[in-house]
């Protein structure tokens, strides 16, 4: 359409644009926001942009300028590369807290022995794979065709960023909408045969329950449960450190109001690491490694020489027997010890408050009292020495308190997590890598959805409201089928995305040189239970921010799943195999989508939510999408669109996937894009047909299959097609390779 967008050409409607060069235009991407700042921080996530524009006649006589955008991201290898690492520096402490266990009866060193060889092999394997991947510097892409090298299998596959950047003649306002498209999150290399990880995981914890290697056996909500106190252990623990350091500040500078404001959060994070051990899980466990500690089965043997009849070896396996059905209850152990040391966490703050308190009494007393500005001075002096001599011990006490919990509930909790892995050590960890696998892949397009949403809203303060109020909703379109190997996908798919809620995100402020902007990007920390990407704003960016994200309030992930296969496999099963986990994901997660929507009108009114062209009241998709997905109807496709548009209304972001998000995906894409240019801008109907067939022959999909796999056609052929949705077809000539 030549230098100006907005000029009339002579070109017809439906006309599309060639680029002579699609990789120009690194800051085409980042002009639709309009912010020189946002352009120079975005280079640093989005490459090799390419765009295509179009010129739509609308239903009222004008027309419509449509630039259509697909960018490859960083983050296809940087958030692999950080979790992996992250991998190995848990995996290592891991081994770490098994060793300092301490002393062990025979069975559970040995079971231990087995779990220490299983880790320092999948570290071992690890770290060649980030060797391997840091080979890859600078790659932002990796191809379909590429889903079974080994060395690749925690980088997503095909991850793009697709967006649509509309303008109307008439009233000159922007629409922007993305997409981010990415191959289904799967252990393609691990391979499908016993399912995917939905289907193992049951499976193992069935095998685990039943297993007589154990002498306990602990439910998963058991061993969630000891994941999450060890999670809130590394959380806490470094803040009540840092806390109680800031207050011995406080009383060294002899600041009321620092003394007031350290000892007020100290209170709060010291009451939260409390409760995180109020449970019968860890009494329980503490007994449970109390009887197998070699002291305890000595003291338990009968002599050996009053039992010449063998019955000392038929009391173990009673007793091994009464005991593996369920956490053993308390017996012949100190219970009280352990409330002793729990309770007295509770009891030095409370000190440290009295202490605090009678501290700022005598500053009141002072100030009542009027004395010469020399002696205010001396009194001033000696009371700074007396706040942190008063202090110090106290604070010491505080901390050798937490100390002392912390290494039993550590050491109790670990036992646990010791017996998460049943009888089968390999099986367990050869699940435990791939969900590690899937969950990388996943997370990757999650980050890369939430950058350039943060970046696209960073004015909108109703977003920014909603983010850190009620958390951000992420929909994920499945188009796999329940079928054949795809159901394994499916399967490893719905677990990943699960996993994602174990996410938050945090926004920090870059103190960086203008020319070190487009270095930035975002960093994961954490553990396997509980991660944070942090994503960093030049100072002027960030100063736009609420107050509580500014503060470094953790943004909760509200990830959603609605699945509907569309191929010539889901007809199959439709007609002779089952699609009952189609079904029960949808269902579910129509459950969460509700959910999220019912806590965001708990807090914020339906203004924070966007305006679209079309009035649809929100309640009426909820309701539609309701009934779509209970009624019984071959290749649903309107749980998609409704899906779709409900995540749009609520400010989500939306992620499409298919086996390698480059045919179906492509498909999906270009109909959404046309359905919003119909609803949301006026697109004539009669061009409604012509503008999809010209997105999926001349635009940015057909480019998508073209650098996965050398060739510009859709992997359909004729046959498969007639299985397809109507509006799901490509245009005649641009299908025909075979998959890959």
């Amino acid at each position: 359409m030549g230098e100006n967008e907005n000029e009339e050409t002579d070109q017809s409607p439906g006309e599309v644009s060639r680029p002579k060069a699609t990789s120009f235009c690194g800051n085409l991407l980042h002009r639709s926001i309009k912010d020189p700042e946002n352009s120079s921080l975005l280079d640093s996530v989005f490459k090799n942009i390419i765009w295509k524009v179009y010129r739509l006649p609308t239903a009222n006589g004008r027309w419509l300028c449509v630039r259509e955008q697909m960018a490859e991201t960083t983050l296809s290898f940087l958030i692999p590369k950080q979790i992996i690492a992250l991998f190995i520096q848990e995996d290592m402490r891991r081994l770490q807290d098994l060793e300092e266990l301490g002393e062990l009866s025979a069975h559970w060193d040995t079971l231990r022995q087995n779990v220490t060889i299983h880790y320092q092999h999948m570290i071992s394997s690890y770290k060649e794979m980030l060797t391997e991947l840091n080979k890859f510097s600078g790659s932002s892409f990796k191809p379909s065709c590429s889903r079974g090298e080994k060395k690749l299998e925690f980088i997503p596959v095909n991850l793009h960023l697709q967006r649509m950047h509309v303008q109307s003649s008439s009233t000159k306002t922007d629409g922007i909408y993305d997409v981010v498209t990415i191959g289904a999150p799967a252990a393609h290399i691990r391979g499908f045969r016993n399912g995917g990880l939905r289907r193992q995981l049951y499976r193992f914890e069935g095998e685990k329950r039943n297993s007589s290697y154990q002498y306990i056996y602990y439910s998963p909500e058991d061993t969630t449960k000891a994941k999450e106190v060890i999670t809130n252990i590394y959380k806490l623990q470094p803040l009540i450190l840092s806390n109680t350091e800031l207050l011995l500040t406080a009383a060294r500078q002899h600041s009321t109001d620092s003394l007031k404001d350290s000892l007020k959060t100290l209170s709060e994070i010291t009451e939260q690491f409390v409760h995180a051990f109020e449970d019968q899980l860890l009494r329980s466990a503490l007994l449970a490694l109390h009887k197998a500690r070699p002291s305890y089965i000595n003291k338990r043997q009968p002599n050996p020489t009053h039992d010449p009849d063998g019955s000392e070896q038929q009391c173990e396996n009673s007793e091994r027997r009464s005991s593996k059905d369920s956490i053993p209850h308390h017996a012949e152990y100190d219970e009280e010890d352990w409330d002793r040391v729990w309770v007295n966490v509770g009891k030095s703050l409370n000190c440290i408050i009295a202490m605090v308190d009678r501290l700022l009494e005598q500053v009141d007393i002072e100030q009542q009292c009027k004395v010469e500005p020399s002696a205010v001075n001396q009194i001033t002096s000696s009371a700074s020495d007396d706040w942190y001599e008063g202090l110090y011990p106290l604070v010491v006490t505080l901390k050798d308190c937490v100390k002392e919990v912390i290494d039993r509930a550590k050491k109790a909790m670990v036992f646990v997590l010791l017996q998460d892995c049943g009888s089968n050590i390999s099986q367990a960890l050869a699940l435990h890598q791939r969900r590690d696998v899937v969950f990388s892949q996943a997370l990757a397009g999650l980050v890369c959805g939430f950058v350039i949403k943060l970046h696209t809203c960073l004015h909108d303060q109703d977003f920014l409201l909603q983010l850190h109020t009620v958390g951000l909703l992420v929909q994920f379109e499945g188009l796999l089928s329940t079928y054949s190997e795809e159901i394994g996908m499916l399967e490893d798919m719905s677990v990943a995305i699960i996993d994602l809620q174990k996410v938050t995100f945090k926004v920090g402020e870059a103190h960086l040189e203008e020319s070190a902007s487009t270095n930035l990007c975002p960093v994961v920390t954490g553990i396997r239970d509980f991660y944070t990407v942090e994503v960093q704003l030049p100072s002027r960016l960030f100063e736009v921010l609420p107050q509580e994200i500014k503060d470094g309030k953790l943004l909760r992930v509200h990830p959603v799943f609605f699945n509907i296969g569309i191929n010539e496999q889901q007809t199959l099963a439709e007609r002779f195999g089952d699609i009952s986990l189609q079904e029960i994901i949808n269902q579910e997660n129509f459950k969460l989508l509700s959910k999220y929507y019912k806590t965001f009108q708990e807090n914020l009114t339906s203004n924070c939510l966007p305006q679209f062209q079309t009035q649809i009241d929100i309640k009426e998709l909820f309701q539609s999408l309701s009934q779509n997905i209970q009624v019984r109807k071959r290749k649903n496709v309107e749980v998609l669109k409704l899906a779709a548009s409900i995540c749009r209304r609520l400010n989500g972001i939306r992620v499409t996937s298919c086996k390698s998000a480059k045919d179906r995906t492509s498909m999906s894409v270009t109909l959404e894009q046309c359905v919003i240019l119909q609803e949301e801008h006026s697109l004539h109907p009669d061009y409604f047909a012509r503008a999809l067939d010209c997105m999926r022959r001349e635009g940015c999909r057909i480019e998508n299959a073209q650098k996965n796999i050398n060739c510009r056609k859709y992997a359909f052929n004729t046959i498969q097609l007639m299985a397809f949705p109507k509006y799901y077809r490509p245009p005649d000539g641009t299908y025909g390779k075979a998959d890959t």
